[in-house]
């Protein structure tokens, strides 16, 4: 699990050269990108069974998500395996694993430490349902955001990085 947070902690930063690189392959979207810097950040957008996720001023694509019925915030993660879940918004949705749980190696950029493996009932991200998604959750010094991860994203029927925007489609 350790090399697999590696590796997610590794992907998210490509994800971030590769959205810088494309704003650069495509001037006229970079500069029309430069000069809305200080408009205010755009929400994801459903269409239908889609969802389009607007990059945010880090480069990253935050999404308003639910589990069981309740909101979560979420960064959509490409590189991580599972969804990451840190202790405080986990305890909301009633997954408090007990110490003994924590039995899942992982690596994160703040380190390798124990993480505990969960599922969840169902996931709600822009009207895309998915249910019993495997997940884990991390103690909330590893963990500052809420990762949506490919236990969730292998489930659509397409994910993927087009114009400056992640378009998930079910």
């Amino acid at each position: 699990m350790r090399n697999i947070m590696i590796f997610a902690a590794v992907m998210a930063g490509l994800g971030t050269v590769m959205a810088q690189m494309a704003d650069r392959i495509t001037p006229a979207l970079a500069h029309t990108a430069s000069h809305n810097a200080d408009a205010p950040v755009e929400m994801a957008v459903a269409s239908g069974r889609s969802l389009n996720i607007p990059r945010d001023a880090r480069g990253h694509f935050e999404t308003e998500g639910r589990i069981n019925g309740q909101r979560i915030d979420f960064m959509v993660d490409t590189g991580a395996s599972v969804i990451a879940l840190n202790e405080t918004s986990a305890a909301r949705f009633g997954l408090r694993p007990s110490l003994g749980d924590y039995k899942a190696t992982v690596t994160t950029a703040n380190g390798t430490i124990k993480a505990a493996r969960t599922r969840i009932a169902m996931i709600d991200v822009g009207g895309l349902v998915v249910r019993d998604v495997d997940a884990m959750v991390l103690p909330d010094e590893a963990l500052s955001e809420n990762l949506l991860g490919l236990s969730f994203l292998s489930r659509l029927k397409r994910f993927e990085y087009a114009g400056g925007t992640m378009v998930l489609e079910q």
